[in-house]
């Protein structure tokens, strides 16, 4: 459990519906997808249909003006997919009879973001040519999904791990009267650089130099760059103390090593994961904050690699959310270092405060 926790970053998505729910206990998720039509992209690239995946959980009420007003968005982290909030860690805390998401009061939406699980992605066809989406880009077919297809106008809470975590930040000041409350886990209000932007690109770069890329055009997937990529984004979703328990001699971390390269080479797609990684490029919220309405608790833990509590970024740009509160996890042995954003056990706590904080006055 701990091995599969601990590279949750970027290998989310592969646990199948099909077995995360069969341990858990709440409503069918039903997918759906969504055809958005003549899609013009903030780089200027357009294109006449764009699908966008989702899983629904729950049935939709409405107030008294008809307004669905029980939705809430769970947005998933990079090379992800919704269906990875199925799994009886995550969905199986949260979404079940009487916990803080129940599923029988509130209607749950997983998307499959760009670029990622069964929405629209370079892999499909394109490969390079596939538009260069961002962050913002993202959020927008989100939004349109929501509200030209399944007819939300308001969300109860909008929140997501990892890059999810940075999508919620720019739901927040991009829709600032959209939701009621704002909850990103693992994530920072701030431009993407330094060691993070590095290894971002380092993984990019890897896959770029091998000759088997073909410049997007391989056959095969380039396997010694996605050795290289995969490796260097292994450390972006360590965990130390994690990692000592799961390898503690010499032989057993060699072992986890081969065993994680094997596993993930084969699932993972080098043009998919070098637009997904690139999708971050110009991300940064810093400027937007003040726009931010909506009661937000952001939830980062200390032995996170991708977000070091030491670079002091959250706490300088939380005093810029109105309405904002940060919460810094301590390590424990219950953390996974940035995976520990998809164990609701360790930070529940934290969303049932928020949403007690952000009830709205008249249902």
């Amino acid at each position: 459990m701990i091995i599969k926790n601990v590279f949750t970053f970027f290998i989310f998505f592969v646990l199948s519906v099909q077995c995360v729910t069969a341990q858990t206990d709440f409503p069918a998720p039903i997918e759906g997808d969504y055809l958005i039509k003549d899609f013009t992209f903030k780089s200027g690239e357009y294109l006449d249909q764009l699908k966008l995946h989702y899983t629904t959980i729950g049935k939709p009420t409405k107030n008294k003006k008809g307004q669905i007003n029980n939705a809430v968005l769970i947005m998933h982290g990079t090379t992800g997919s919704g269906s990875a909030f199925l799994s009886k860690q995550f969905g199986g805390n949260l979404f079940g009879k009487g916990q803080l998401l129940d599923a029988t009061k509130y209607f749950i939406v997983l998307t499959d973001d760009i670029g990622h699980g069964k929405s629209s992605k370079p892999s499909n066809g394109l490969k390079m040519a596939f538009p260069k989406y961002n962050y913002d880009d993202m959020v927008l077919a989100n939004y349109r999904l929501l509200t030209e297809h399944l007819k939300i106008d308001h969300l109860r809470l909008v929140m997501g791990t990892s890059m999810g975590g940075m999508h919620t930040w720019v739901w927040g000041y991009t829709y600032p009267d959209f939701m009621d409350a704002l909850m990103p886990l693992a994530s920072l209000p701030a431009e993407i650089a330094g060691r993070n932007r590095i290894q971002r690109k380092m993984a990019i770069k890897l896959i770029e130099m091998d000759p088997e890329w073909k410049e997007g055009n391989y056959i095969q997937q380039p396997q010694q760059g996605m050795t290289g990529a995969i490796l260097s984004l292994m450390f972006m979703v360590s965990s130390p103390l994690q990692w000592q328990i799961a390898a503690p001699t010499r032989e057993k971390a060699e072992i986890m090593m081969e065993n994680t390269l094997a596993r993930y080479s084969s699932t993972l797609d080098a043009n998919d994961l070098i637009y997904a990684f690139d999708s971050s490029r110009d991300y940064n919220p810093q400027p937007y904050l003040s726009k931010i309405k909506a009661p937000l608790i952001a939830i980062n833990s200390a032995d996170d690699q991708v977000n070091p509590p030491e670079l002091g970024l959250m706490e300088k740009e939380i005093k810029n959310v109105k309405n904002g509160k940060y919460i810094l996890l301590p390590i424990t042995d219950k953390t996974t270092g940035h995976g520990t954003h998809s164990n609701p056990k360790i930070w529940g706590k934290y969303l049932k405060e928020l949403l007690k904080k952000s009830e709205p006055k008249i249902k």
